[in-house]
């Protein structure tokens, strides 16, 4: 009988025990949503401000702007003028070396095969390879990472020159780009007198941005393959400029007479955010940057001050 009194009390005190745990943890977990709803509603109301503060400086902005500001991973989203036309400058790399990539998976061209530099491939601008000596070789590999990373004009001219106008159109309108086009090669600026135009749009190279951040481009290893030559940029004087120098940035400038650009995804603790800029105006380059500067460092801010969600 004392066995048996014994047994039923243990029994009922593992079961009372079992039961306070569970309500001690269907509490806490109450708490803990609570929590995240909070966190989730001041990171919206951190967003609509975020928003009104874009609209404000670009109404402030002298000149013509497109911006565009995405949450990657909530998917909120800041949309203004991202179908307003801006000539493109080299801002048209980013989706040159997207076509490059598939072209190499096609098997149309080898990342390996070199190519031979010439006097006519040459141009000005930003670039090294305009200082080689003529007959100098390049992989296509490296004249794609020196496009990118140091935004080189006379290496993207050699890809346009290997695969052609026609092949990089059509890529841009099959991947989605629907306005984004190549109608003359880099720093060509006697067809630009004429009218020819490179033109591209911020809903369109966001488009082509995002689609590498989620790792959705070809495949995961050649999406990697582009993020990486985005973070490795040597250009940044306008995104990254204000942002705190351990702060990882994956962008590619654009810069011509009265145009100047700058796209990229901006990686905080707080979250990653893609952010996307392009500028027509004749304020003068140096307003210009600082214009995307300030931009870029008040969404950084905005983020810092964000709760975890």
């Amino acid at each position: 009988m004392t066995k048996r009194r014994i047994f039923f009390g243990l029994f009922f005190c593992v079961c009372f025990v079992s039961f306070v745990f569970c309500l001690y943890k269907a509490y806490s977990g109450l708490q803990d949503v609570k929590k995240r709803q909070a966190a989730l509603e001041k990171r919206k109301i951190a967003w609509s401000s975020l928003e009104r503060a874009m609209r404000s400086k670009l109404n402030s902005f002298s000149g013509n702007a497109g911006i565009i500001v995405e949450d990657l991973k909530m998917g909120w989203r800041i949309s203004l003028n991202e179908d307003k036309l801006f000539p493109s400058a080299s801002m048209v790399k980013i989706p040159i070396m997207a076509a490059c990539l598939r072209a190499v998976r096609d098997k149309k061209i080898s990342l390996g095969a070199k190519m031979v530099l010439k006097a006519s491939h040459k141009t000005e601008g930003s670039g090294v390879l305009k200082n080689k000596p003529v007959g100098s070789k390049f992989t296509v590999d490296k004249l794609i990472e020196l496009m990118i990373t140091k935004s080189d004009n006379t290496a993207a001219n050699m890809l346009i020159g290997l695969l052609g106008f026609e092949y990089l159109n059509d890529f841009f309108k099959s991947e989605g780009l629907e306005h984004t086009n190549l109608s003359r090669k880099m720093m060509d600026f006697r067809h630009r007198k004429q009218g020819v135009e490179n033109y591209t749009t911020a809903e369109d190279i966001s488009f082509i941005l995002e689609k590498i951040y989620r790792k959705r481009f070809i495949n995961r290893r050649v999406s990697e393959k582009c993020l990486g030559l985005l973070l490795n940029q040597k250009v940044n004087d306008r995104i990254p400029r204000k942002l705190p120098q351990d702060v990882l940035v994956a962008h590619k400038t654009g810069l011509e007479r009265n145009v100047c650009h700058d796209a990229g995804i901006v990686f905080t603790d707080q979250g990653h955010f893609l952010i996307c800029v392009l500028t027509k105006s004749r304020s003068g380059t140096r307003k210009v940057k600082e214009f995307i500067s300030d931009i870029s460092l008040y969404i950084y801010n905005t983020y810092e001050r964000m709760p975890v969600s």
